[in-house]
């Protein structure tokens, strides 16, 4: 009898256990390294072509009446913006390994993989290459994705010097799960090691200038940006360093000090006599007061997460966004950290969000891209309730950083687009020139 009764219940368990079987389709990203010799780096990465139609849009600068738009790991557009209503594309610069990029004056400052290159901007429609220094960068991150450079410290490697990068496969699979939407790890044993691989792994009005060529002086970044330019001071955040350039004389740059700050840095972001660094663990700040030689204050650590930081006075905004590349935070977030001290920053209280990436701020107005959410407008004039004073939120739309100017002008970016709007009215933004992303064709 008590043989049968277990036969029985061995039966149910399994009958149960067949019915608890589910199906899912799930997306995970594969990654797939190729390799891009220095020599083709050097030889053919760079040239010059016609004005080209924006496909796989990245980070944003403006310098003067001009834009910069970065085309990931392709190259920087360049366009007249004397008439933000019409702004006129010049030209497309390529430039293999291309993320980030800086002007002063007359010099484009970007990079080439492991290189920092800079350019002659006189003609804008034709930028001139005139200095490289090679292996300024060992290492890099784009998209989220590391690449590395063989090269050693030194330049002296008796292996041909390669760069290592990774394009990004998505695969769609069918698993099985529990019904309620769990991973089976018996039967799903890779699926569920690269979904934990990949969330612990850190591979993120019109100007008065004159419109023939860039000014003096030097532009504006997005909260992205992981170049900034302080007077005579060039400052490059990689995966763990910052390398400074002394460019006081622009058109021939030299390599300065390193400063080690520790892996996952994303960001850089100067105010005042600061230099604020986003990193996928915490927002490190630097005193500047000397310039060439900046020296970590202070972290504020948080969950791991990507952190974009924007500054105003004795407020910091950082956005922490859920399922990233940088690891993930538990919520969509916007935290507000009082620096009043630099020496010891506390988060003063966090926002629900839906999903942010970049943010600007023009005081009184903030400015936070949720990505396929839009963007929204908040008004800060008191910090502690911005969640009380949402201004605008612009839908239909993707937002992945924003450069807010005294102008009122608004410059956006993301997958879908560049926009410019018109704040002058707060409450009632106006949309003045769009610039599509061209889609494949079917």
């Amino acid at each position: 009898m008590k043989t049968t009764l277990l036969l029985l219940a061995l039966a149910l368990l399994g009958l149960t256990s067949c019915q608890d079987q589910c199906q899912q389709t799930t997306v995970r990203r594969n990654y797939v390294a190729r390799q891009i010799s220095t020599a083709e780096l050097r030889n053919s990465g760079v040239s010059i072509a016609g004005a080209s139609a924006l496909e796989k849009p990245g980070k944003i600068y403006v310098k003067g009446n001009y834009l910069f738009i970065n085309e990931i790991k392709k190259g920087i557009h360049i366009i007249d913006n004397s008439d933000p209503a019409n702004p006129k594309n010049l030209s497309f610069l390529k430039i293999l390994g291309n993320a980030d990029m800086a002007v002063k004056g007359n010099m484009l400052y970007a990079d080439s993989y492991t290189d920092f290159l800079v350019f002659d901007l006189t003609n804008p429609t034709q930028p001139k290459l005139i200095r490289r220094i090679e292996n300024a960068f060992p290492s890099g991150m784009v998209e989220g994705v590391t690449w590395m450079s063989n090269a050693s410290a030194t330049g002296v490697n008796s292996l041909p010097t390669v760069i290592t990068d990774y394009d990004i496969e998505l695969v769609t699979s069918v698993v099985e799960t529990d019904c309620e939407g769990n991973l089976n790890p018996w039967t799903n044993p890779w699926v569920v090691f690269d979904s934990f691989f990949n969330a612990s792994a850190s591979f993120s009005s019109s100007s008065k200038a004159s419109s023939s060529s860039p000014t003096q002086g030097s532009g504006t970044g997005g909260s992205m940006a992981r170049f900034a330019i302080v007077n005579n001071t060039l400052y490059a955040v990689t995966n763990q360093n910052m390398q400074l350039f002394d460019i006081s004389q622009p058109q021939n740059p030299q390599k300065g000090n390193v400063v080690t700050l520790g892996w996952g840095i994303e960001t850089i972001f100067p105010y005042q006599d600061r230099l604020y660094v986003g990193s996928t663990t915490g927002v490190h700040i630097l005193s500047n007061k000397d310039p060439n030689n900046p020296v970590r204050v202070a972290t504020l650590s948080h969950v791991r997460a990507c952190d974009p930081v924007v500054v105003h006075e004795n407020h910091a905004y950082v956005t922490l966004r859920q399922q990233t590349v940088c690891g993930g935070s538990p919520s969509n977030q916007l935290d507000l950290i009082d620096v009043s001290d630099m020496y010891a920053p506390k988060l003063l209280k966090s926002f629900p969000m839906e999903g942010p990436y970049g943010l600007g701020i023009d005081h009184p107005t903030l400015f936070v891209c949720e990505g396929n959410q839009g963007l929204k407008m908040f008004d800060v004039s008191n910090p502690l309730e911005l969640d009380k004073h949402l201004l605008h939120h612009f839908r239909n739309m993707n937002a992945y950083d924003v450069i807010p100017l005294s102008t009122k002008l608004l410059l956006l970016i993301g997958t879908d687009g560049f926009y410019q709007y018109d704040y002058t009215d707060r409450n009632s933004p106006r949309l003045l020139s769009r610039i599509p992303v061209k889609r494949p064709e079917a």
